[in-house]
């Protein structure tokens, strides 16, 4: 089968496609033939070296998919051959076939496409694990999401507004901010010409949960905004790893910082939020209430060109590999 890895650490021109065998599903598992896969920031991340795998995961690059089941594993009975399905991987999603263990997987939700659905498993992951599950965000409460037009803040976006929250997010563009708010953001901030914090304060408003994407950077900024009993789920750093941190003005709020990864979870972890991701997410697909948001597709040999798009962050929502 086709698949990308990295043969040495670097920008886009180190991905490369490589014939490997097709992996065989054990116990517990299911071989999936792709249809399409999710590109994310993990990943440009590990093309550079500085995310690798979970020991014992594959060193084919890529997070999520979408595609049918080939065959199963012992004791797998919930999805024959052929069931269309998307999954949350810990790696192995840039090649024609992927295993994964079954409880991260799920079928396809009415009304969403199985291109479509490879830009689902990641973000909503993301979202309902750390959002609603960590972050215990609850109707009525304002969250502030920190790139909107991201993958995950797309989708972010739709389910907390869904869920009856009030949403506030950043930007990088003017057109970006029009998109957020055509999907019900309620405060769309540029933080190329504005600071988040000064436009809260200026609009009354505070966060009961913050998911933040950038780190030390706006750590100070974070804290500033967060209500009382606020809760600040840090998932990435692009803003770098070090800041002084205020206790007090943590105290002061009986707030909480917390850090996670989904990726090096162990798979039971994943199941579990699958599980109640899917319970939760599947019936506002299948009624339209939330959508995935595909920006652009490529196919595998154009790897290269996918995350030079999300380098120049030209994107809104997901973009796609298909096979």
């Amino acid at each position: 089968m086709r698949a990308v890895v990295v043969q040495s650490p670097g920008g886009v021109e180190a991905l490369d496609v490589v014939d490997r065998p097709v992996p065989e599903p054990g116990p517990g598992e299911v071989l999936i033939k792709i249809t399409a896969a999710g590109v994310n920031r993990a990943d440009l991340l590990q093309r550079r070296g500085f995310y690798d795998p979970p020991s014992g995961a594959t060193d084919v690059l890529g997070l999520e998919c979408s595609g049918e089941i080939a065959a199963t594993g012992e004791g797998v009975t919930d999805f024959p051959a052929g069931t269309q399905v998307c999954a949350l991987l810990s790696g192995g999603g840039y090649a024609e076939y992927v295993v994964v263990p079954a409880g991260q997987v799920a079928t396809v939700p009415r009304g969403v496409s199985l291109v479509e659905a490879g830009a689902l498993m990641e973000v909503a992951s993301t979202v309902w694990s750390n959002v609603f599950m960590m972050g215990k965000l609850q109707h009525g409460e304002t969250v502030l999401l920190h790139g909107g037009a991201s993958g995950i803040g797309t989708m972010g976006i739709q389910l907390c507004k869904a869920f009856g929250t009030t949403v506030v997010t950043t930007v990088g563009s003017d057109e970006k901010a029009d998109f957020c708010r055509g999907l019900g953001a309620d405060l769309v901030v540029n933080y190329r010409t504005e600071d988040f914090a000064e436009q809260m304060a200026a609009h009354d408003m505070a966060a009961d949960v913050i998911l933040d994407i950038i780190g030390a950077k706006y750590l100070q900024s974070n804290i500033a905004v967060l209500a009382t009993a606020g809760r600040l789920v840090v998932i990435g750093l692009q803003g770098g790893i070090k800041a002084e941190l205020d206790i007090g003005a943590l105290l002061a709020k009986r707030a909480a910082v917390m850090a996670t990864s989904l990726r090096a979870r162990p798979s039971a972890e994943k199941a579990a939020i699958v599980s109640a991701m899917v319970a939760q997410v599947w019936p506002l697909l299948a009624e339209q209430t939330v959508r995935p948001i595909v920006h652009a597709t490529f196919g595998l040999e154009q790897v290269r060109e996918a995350h030079q798009m999300l380098e120049d962050s030209s994107h809104t929502g997901k973009v796609l590999l298909t096979l």
